[in-house]
C-alpha cells in the first residue's frame, strides 16, 4: 500500500483488493450500526480511524478503499427502505428481511446500495458480495443463498445488464 510519503501508484490488483475490503468493512459497519445506537457518520469515522489497516494479534487488516466505503455506508442508510423492499421481493415470502440473519441483512443493504447507486457492473457486485458471504459463513450454504438473492435484486436494479 502507499503511505503519505510514498507516491507509488497503486496497481489495479491493489485497488481491487481495497475495494473488496471496503465492501467487507461496510457489511461489518452496517451490522454494528444495527446492534448499537451509532450514526452512520460515527461508524464511518470509527472504521476509517481504527479498522482500516489496523493490526490485531500481529495480523494487519487490509487497507480499504475509503471512498467506496463511505459511499456504500451513506447509500445503504439513505436508501435503506428502497433496498429493504427490493430485498424482500427477492426473498421467499416466508422470510422477510427482518427475519434473516443480521449479517446477511447488512450484506444485502451494502450490496443493494452498490447495485442501485453506482455504475459498478451488476455481475461484479454479485461476485464481490458472494465472496463477502463466504468470508462470514465459510462452512454454510449462505453464499449460494446470497448469490440467488443478489441475482434477483440485480435483475430488478439493472435489468439492462442481463
Amino acid at each position: 500500500m502507499t503511505s503519505a510519503s510514498d507516491d507509488t501508484p497503486l496497481s489495479n490488483n491493489q485497488k481491487r483488493k481495497m475495494k473488496s475490503a471496503a465492501r467487507l468493512y461496510a457489511v461489518q459497519a452496517l451490522f454494528q450500526m444495527e446492534q448499537s445506537n451509532q450514526t452512520v457518520e460515527q461508524v464511518i469515522v470509527e472504521f476509517l480511524d481504527h479498522r482500516f489497516g489496523a493490526v490485531y494479534d500481529g495480523d494487519e487488516m487490509v487497507e480499504g478503499d475509503a471512498d467506496l466505503f463511505r459511499q456504500l455506508m451513506r447509500d445503504a442508510v439513505n436508501w435503506q427502505a428502497k433496498i429493504d423492499q427490493m430485498t424482500d421481493r427477492a426473498l421467499v415470502a416466508k422470510w422477510p428481511i427482518a427475519r434473516i440473519d443480521p449479517t446477511l441483512r447488512a450484506l444485502f443493504r451494502a450490496a443493494g446500495a452498490e447495485l442501485t447507486q453506482s455504475d459498478t457492473p451488476a455481475k461484479v457486485v454479485i461476485t464481490e458480495f458472494v465472496a463477502v458471504a463466504q468470508a462470514f459463513f465459510p462452512e454454510g450454504k449462505e453464499a449460494k443463498f446470497v448469490n440467488a438473492v443478489l441475482d434477483h435484486m440485480a435483475r430488478e436494479a439493472k435489468p439492462e445488464a442481463f
